[in-house]
């Protein structure tokens, strides 16, 4: 954990315009991207900067919140970068939900009211023309207000691709064929709406299990092997699904999605429905 930049101050005049005076917090730092919490008598704001090859992809995320209903975001530009500021999303993250299930703890009416509101989430995201790119486990905070994504860094308006190159995001739950189109091109390659119903049905497996959906090993794949190794097994849909079933009723609902052709997988809203049938 480092010193908040003092090049990046106008930062925290936004967000002490919106909190009144700061203590600061720093969350996260990795690959040129760090997000601070901002704690302030008037409110909580989370600060992103993003510097080097993450400016671009920081300004990138800011455009698109600055686009999307329910969200507000002040973004501005310092000697090393990118920075915005945005509210905190306080709730715990659809991972968080889960964990009691993965504990054997019970939880499991909450855990699929919480699958089904992160599903709903990403069908309203689809249904307003967006496409997120990279749906994680701790992408969806459950708020009092419902269910807010995070991390619009790879997200895309339908009919625009605002970057020059995707070499994909989170490789475990990155679909076939979008595998596959990162292999072969043409650049730029486009996130999908059925890419993200794959990789929303692979986060809520790995909820449940506290495994990642793919078993490389069973693929001859190592824990270590590269990211360019695991794309072209992916594409050629050679990695099997994990065999633990701690949530069979669920999980075969989350199995036909994660086999099933591009063509053949359910919208995020039908996703909803057939997650909402499952038996707790």
């Amino acid at each position: 954990m480092g010193e908040f930049p003092s090049d990046a101050a106008a930062a925290l005049t936004a967000a002490e315009a919106a909190c009144g005076p700061i203590e600061l917090e720093e969350i996260s730092d990795r690959r040129g991207s760090a997000v601070w919490r901002a704690s302030g008598p008037r409110g909580v704001v989370g600060i992103k900067l993003g510097t080097g090859e993450a400016a671009e992809v920081t300004a990138r995320e800011a455009s698109v919140l600055d686009r999307l209903p329910g969200y507000t975001v002040t973004v501005g530009r310092f000697d090393g970068g990118v920075w915005f500021v945005t509210p905190w999303l306080a709730g715990p993250s659809t991972w968080d939900v889960f964990r009691p299930v993965r504990k054997g703890e019970g939880g499991r009416n909450e855990a699929l009211a919480a699958a089904v509101a992160l599903c709903r989430a990403v069908a309203e995201l689809h249904a307003d023309g967006w496409v997120h790119g990279d749906l994680q486990p701790q992408h969806g905070i459950h708020t009092d207000d419902g269910v807010r994504l995070l991390d619009f860094a790879w997200s895309r308006k339908l009919g625009s691709t605002p970057w020059r190159a995707f070499d994909g995001a989170m490789i475990h739950l990155t679909a076939p064929e979008l595998a596959a189109r990162i292999i072969n091109g043409p650049q730029p390659v486009g996130t999908t709406q059925t890419a993200d119903v794959h990789a929303l049905a692979g986060t809520l497996w790995t909820c449940v299990t506290g495994r990642w959906p793919l078993d490389y090993e069973a693929a001859g794949l190592v824990g270590n092997a590269p990211v360019e190794e695991k794309r072209k097994a992916i594409a050629h849909r050679a990695v099997p699904l994990t065999t633990a079933l701690p949530w069979p009723s669920l999980q075969a609902r989350l199995r036909y999605v994660l086999l099933a052709a591009p063509d053949d997988r359910p919208t995020a809203a039908e996703l909803t429905e057939l997650v909402r049938a499952a038996d707790a």
